[in-house]
C-alpha cells in the first residue's frame, strides 16, 4: 500500500500565512467600513417581446411578428369600413391557416398569411405574399358572404377558405376577438407590447410609408429630430371616419404593435401614453389633441 504524501513544512506554513493575509485583508475593509458582497444570482432576465391584449379580464398574447402582421389586418379592415367582427374572423382565420406569419410554403400550392392557393384564383404567387393584397382577397371573399356578421366564426370563415378542417377556425376566437376589440379601438389602452431597446432611427418617412401600406394616406405633421428631442409624427385619424377617439386608439395600437420593427418610443392617445419600457399605458401632463395620435421615434 502507498504511503500518503506528507506536506511539507514549508507548504503548511505558506498555507497558514496564506489564509493570515486573507483575513487581515477582510478586517482591514471591515474597519473602512466597506462591505464586500459576493452576487451568486444569475444575471438579469432577458426582455421578453410580445404584445397582451386585454378585454374583460381576458388577456392574450402575440409574439412580435404576429402582432405585427395582425395590426395590418385589423388596419386594412378599417381602411374598407369593417366591423370589428370581420377583423375577429380575419384574424382567427389566419391563426389558423399560418400562426399570423407570411410563410412561403403549406399544402400544395398555398402560400401567405391565409394559405391562399394560385390555382384556385386568389392571384399569382407574388400577389399572395404580399400580406396587404392577401388581407385584402380575404375580405373580398367576407363581405360577400351574406350575413357574415351573424355567422359563427367557423362557418363565416369556413364560407372563405373551403379549409378541409373548418372547426379548427373555433380554436382562435377568443385570441382574434381580443386583438380585434382593441385593434379597431372598441377597447382604449387595451394593448401593450414589450420590446428590448429600440437600434438605429428608422426616420419617420419610414413610419409614415408602413402608415400609408396599412392605413392609407392619412394626414401627419413630422417634426424632425434636433439635440434636444427626437424625430415625432402627429397622425390625424379624421379621414378613418367619424369616430374620433374610437380610431385614434385603433391607431395608436396600431403604432404600439409596431414599436418593435419602426423604433417606436412612445404612442399618445387622449391623456394616456405608452412608453417603450412600460407595460401599461399611463396618464401624461401632454395629451394629444382630439383625433390625433402622437408618435414619438427612438433618439
Amino acid at each position: 500500500m502507498a504511503r500518503p504524501r506528507r506536506r511539507s513544512a514549508g507548504s503548511r506554513l505558506a498555507r497558514a500565512v496564506g489564509g493570515l493575509m486573507g483575513t487581515l485583508a477582510v478586517a482591514a475593509l471591515a474597519v473602512a467600513g466597506v462591505v464586500v458582497v459576493l452576487d451568486r444570482t444569475a444575471a438579469e432576465e432577458p426582455v421578453v417581446a410580445r404584445c397582451v391584449a386585454t378585454v374583460d379580464g381576458s388577456a392574450w398574447a402575440l409574439e412580435p411578428e404576429q402582432a405585427d402582421n395582425a395590426a395590418m389586418i385589423a388596419a386594412v379592415g378599417l381602411r374598407r369600413g369593417l366591423p370589428a367582427r370581420a377583423v375577429t374572423i380575419a384574424l382567427a382565420t389566419a391563426l389558423q391557416e399560418s400562426k399570423l406569419i407570411n410563410i412561403d410554403y403549406g399544402d400544395r400550392d398555398s402560400l401567405g398569411l391565409f394559405q391562399q392557393r394560385p390555382s384556385q384564383g386568389w392571384g399569382t404567387a407574388e400577389q399572395i405574399m404580399d400580406p396587404v393584397y392577401a388581407t385584402g382577397k380575404f375580405y373580398d371573399g367576407l363581405v360577400a358572404v351574406a350575413g357574415y356578421e351573424q355567422m359563427e366564426i367557423t362557418d363565416a370563415a369556413q364560407a372563405v377558405q373551403r379549409s378541409g378542417y373548418p372547426e379548427a377556425y373555433a380554436g382562435h376566437e377568443s385570441r382574434a376577438r381580443t386583438f380585434a376589440s382593441a385593434l379597431t379601438g372598441w377597447s382604449p389602452a387595451a394593448l401593450t407590447c414589450t420590446f428590448g431597446e429600440a437600434g438605429a432611427p428608422v426616420g419617420t418617412d419610414t413610419v409614415v410609408a408602413r402608415l400609408v401600406r396599412d392605413l392609407g394616406d392619412l394626414p401627419t405633421d413630422a417634426t424632425a429630430a434636433t439635440a434636444d428631442a427626437p424625430a415625432s409624427l402627429v397622425v390625424h385619424v379624421d379621414p378613418l371616419g367619424a369616430e374620433q377617439d374610437r380610431l385614434a386608439w385603433a391607431v395608436g395600437h396600431w403604432a404600439v404593435s409596431l414599436a418593435g420593427p419602426l423604433g417606436l418610443d412612445t404612442v399618445t392617445v387622449g391623456d394616456q401614453v405608452w412608453v417603450r419600457d412600460a407595460t401599461t399605458w399611463t396618464t401624461t401632463e401632454e395629451p394629444a389633441a382630439a383625433g390625433t395620435v402622437r408618435i414619438t421615434l427612438a433618439g
